[in-house]
């Protein structure tokens, strides 16, 4: 028996874990991986995530992580390079975007709630179905370890935070809205120069785009590709995609080959969703669960960490005196939506405007710079504004005082 049980061992649920267990609420986290060793997760840790860190006393130890810093954002063109946003004027101390590997940032906060004698961490343990009680009510959850043992888990609540593909979430009978998405995303890597501009640059052409983010010794790339043609383009010859990336990129031609074969493209099938009721009784969902983003702006690891935190203040007193009741659960819900449906909407503005004629090849590349940058380049304010957008977004959440060190 536990008071709060979290599916999943993401940003999301690690960093709930740890404030509840600060704030006197006993937690079991569940993981059904052995590790937090997978690649091509997001690596993005905006400045206001960076700002809990320093509230939960942990951002020494995330500054002591191997990562890259962006302050900007830029998109390359045939007419020149233009920036989109800038992050060197936030307020606060961080005035940017971290890029640290997502499984660094997941083992800080294990060893950090191995330090509090309410958190437990139970790794290789799969979620395989929810406990009902009276009248419905989730009591708790049906889990299989790695060795095939089964077993039961009592909780007053249960917290959903395993991703956009929750199981939780889905035999819990709550079917999110999901939005049209003109892209999906191939994951490589290539190899990076002293010499290569650093941080992340946006390369347009058309009928593709790619996404290069500065991982210090190689570039992180997303190439972006028509929703569901993933089959088709993979039947190509690997030597196709050397071209392509060399037509988009030409100083990247040399290193194209370095993709010995598809084995080393991953596919992401991008959604975008959102539940219109995050909740049912005895049970929340948070993060990818609640609302899969885009990954445009790499703000879901963000949101997620701010629904964690929200969901953590609001709950934990109750959590103290027994089993939350249905109001409060809501009143996560209503506290993180707005900025959720906002960041989703500038998304789809995103795929409207860009990213779908884009991949249609309906975007021709000219001399001349389309009106959206020639106005960001002539109004600073603008480029500040996105940039906060992006790196604080519409409402950061703090850590309440008892999770402070």
């Amino acid at each position: 028996m536990t008071r709060c049980c979290v599916v999943g061992g993401g940003p999301a649920g690690m960093v709930l874990g740890l404030v509840l267990a600060r704030c006197g609420v006993e937690v079991v986290v569940l993981e059904k991986h052995a590790d937090f060793l997978r690649d091509f997760r997001g690596d993005t840790v905006h400045a206001s995530t960076l700002t809990l860190l320093d509230e939960l006393g942990l951002g020494e130890r995330f500054a002591a992580i191997t990562h890259r810093r962006i302050d900007r954002f830029r998109v390359g063109l045939p007419s020149g390079t233009f920036t989109l946003a800038e992050l060197d004027r936030l307020p606060g101390r961080h005035r940017h975007i971290a890029l640290a590997p997502q499984w660094d940032l997941l083992d800080l906060l294990a060893d950090a709630g191995r330090d509090e004698p309410g958190f437990d961490l139970r790794m290789s343990t799969e979620v395989t179905g929810l406990v009902r009680g009276p009248g419905g009510r989730v009591t708790g959850v049906r889990y299989r370890t790695a060795d095939g043992a089964t077993g039961e888990l009592a909780a007053d609540l249960v917290v959903a935070a395993d991703g956009r593909g929750s199981a939780t979430r889905d035999t819990a009978g709550l079917r999110p809205r999901s939005f049209g998405v003109p892209m999906d995303v191939w994951w490589f890597r290539l190899p990076r120069e002293e010499s290569d501009d650093a941080g992340a640059l946006f390369r347009i052409g058309t009928g593709r785009g790619m996404v290069l983010i500065d991982r210090g010794d190689y570039w992180q790339c997303a190439y972006l590709i028509p929703k569901g043609r993933d089959a088709v383009m993979r039947a190509r010859d690997i030597g196709a995609l050397h071209a392509d990336i060399a037509d988009l990129v030409p100083w990247l031609a040399a290193r194209a080959p370095t993709i010995a074969s598809w084995d080393e493209v991953k596919l992401l099938s991008v959604r975008l969703n959102r539940l219109r009721r995050w909740w049912v009784d005895g049970l929340l969902c948070i993060g990818d669960a609640a609302h899969a983003m885009s990954p445009v702006g790499g703000v879901g690891i963000n949101l997620a960490v701010q629904d964690a935190v929200a969901a953590a203040r609001i709950l934990a007193p109750r959590l103290r005196a027994g089993r939350p009741g249905r109001w409060a659960l809501a009143r996560v819900q209503l506290r993180r939506w707005l900025p959720t449906a906002v960041t989703q909407g500038a998304q789809r503005g995103a795929h409207r405007a860009v990213i779908g004629p884009m991949l249609a090849g309906t975007v021709q590349s000219t001399t001349r710079p389309p009106v959206p940058l020639r106005v960001l380049r002539r109004v600073p304010v603008l480029r500040r504004a996105l940039g906060y957008g992006v790196a604080i977004g519409l409402r950061p959440e703090h850590a309440p005082t008892p999770a402070r060190r």
